[in-house]
């Protein structure tokens, strides 16, 4: 009888325990619910799939240069337990799901282990630091990408890579239902809905809610009343909770998955922090403006090293600004309530903005088997299953 797959997995922030947990999902799928066994690290949806962490994933959730200094030790720490909890784990495969500043860094003491080493999520060196295609070629034997375009810059170093397809589209961000949404919280249909999207981590948060207040006066002077909509999730809900407290707005703060997608549905438009929440609101077709901020010096570091002339991945993928991008000194609230005015008198730039959404799903595998089930099938064939 053969022994049942022993994965060891490694998340370091919201977005990669929902890789995990999906690829996770995968592998019990082609195995099995007894075919395969987890140990890592990991958040509470790879716990639901399985796995008890070595750790809490929260220790790892940091951002930026000055975020990381103060948690620095600890960091040090996790690394060295991550290591020695994967070797003596002796799995048939080991795997880091992005957080590369600290993947790379466990994976470089498992450099000598007898498993297999897969990364999941490529560094952005088409946008920075290019020279890291190579470093991680020499700690890893697999790559695993979310983007198209993304493989040949690590083939050319020697590391295998696989395009998956990104996994944002098997959330079901495309199958929200905003009738519903509507009429769970008493929104007439002809009440406008924006959602407001502050960003994941607390720091993101206290960033952004400032400027975003400050944009909403100035578009509802533009453009008259609004009903506001805002997700929480994790440690930041309680300050998201806090500061929406008193704005002066009809305000609707939601938490769970699908009612953040069933308000996307039902929203008019959205302003977002930038991060994968964009194509979550590309799968929804929910026109938006994007907007983000960093702490001064990480800023200082980031104009200077970033190559792209986009963060937003649907601007990137359609190499043109399909969605408006305000960051660091460009996100003002003149900036960003100007933008969003736009988006509501403009029929044409909404309709545009759908069209662009529409292509760029389509390059990253929408319509296709799910990018869980195509990790999975990497990793079975890594391991000879």
């Amino acid at each position: 009888m053969t022994a049942p797959l022993s994965v060891y997995l490694i998340a370091g922030e919201p977005s990669g325990d929902a890789l995990a947990a999906r690829l996770m999902a995968g592998l019990k799928d082609r195995l099995g619910e007894k075919g395969v066994v987890f140990k890592g690290v990991g958040g509470p949806l790879m716990q639901a799939e399985g796995l008890t962490s070595l750790f809490p994933m929260e220790d790892l959730t940091v951002m930026g240069l000055m975020e990381v200094l103060p948690k620095l030790p600890l960091l040090i720490k996790r690394i060295n337990q991550a290591a020695r909890d994967a070797l003596a784990a002796k799995p048939d495969v080991f795997i880091t799901v992005d957080a590369p500043d600290f993947s790379f860094r466990v994976a470089k003491k498992l450099k000598d282990a007898p498993f297999p080493k897969v990364h999941y999520v490529a560094p952005s060196v088409w946008a920075w630091r290019p020279g890291r295609a190579k470093k991680i070629a020499a700690l890893y034997d697999h790559l695993l990408t979310l983007l198209p375009f993304e493989p040949p810059y690590f083939e050319k170093e020697g590391l295998p890579a696989t395009f998956i397809g990104h996994s944002v589209i098997e959330t079901g961000a495309d199958a929200g239902e905003g009738d519903r949404f509507r009429a769970q919280h008493d929104i007439g249909k002809d009440e406008r809905v924006l959602m407001v999207l502050p960003g994941s981590r607390r720091g993101e948060v206290e960033r952004h809610l400032p400027v975003f207040r400050e944009t909403l006066s100035r578009l509802h002077d533009l453009m008259g009343d609004f009903v506001v909509v805002t997700p929480v999730v994790g440690k930041a809900a309680d300050l998201v909770r806090a500061e929406l407290a008193d704005w002066p707005w009809k305000t609707i703060i939601i938490d769970g998955v699908q009612e953040k997608y069933d308000a996307m549905a039902g929203a008019d438009a959205a302003l977002a922090a930038s991060g994968t929440v964009g194509l979550e609101l590309a799968l929804a077709r929910l026109p938006a403006v994007i907007g983000y901020r960093m702490n001064g010096l990480t800023a200082w570091i980031a104009r200077r090293v970033v190559k792209t002339p986009y963060v937003n991945l649907v601007n990137i993928l359609e190499k043109q600004e399909v969605v408006p991008e305000l960051l660091l000194e460009d996100c003002t609230a003149e900036n960003l309530s100007a933008a969003l005015a736009d988006l509501y008198r403009d029929e044409t730039l909404r309709q545009q903005q759908v069209a662009g959404y529409e292509h760029a799903v389509q390059a990253l595998g929408y319509g296709g088997e799910k990018p869980g089930h195509r990790a999975a099938d990497v990793i079975l064939t890594l391991t000879d299953r």
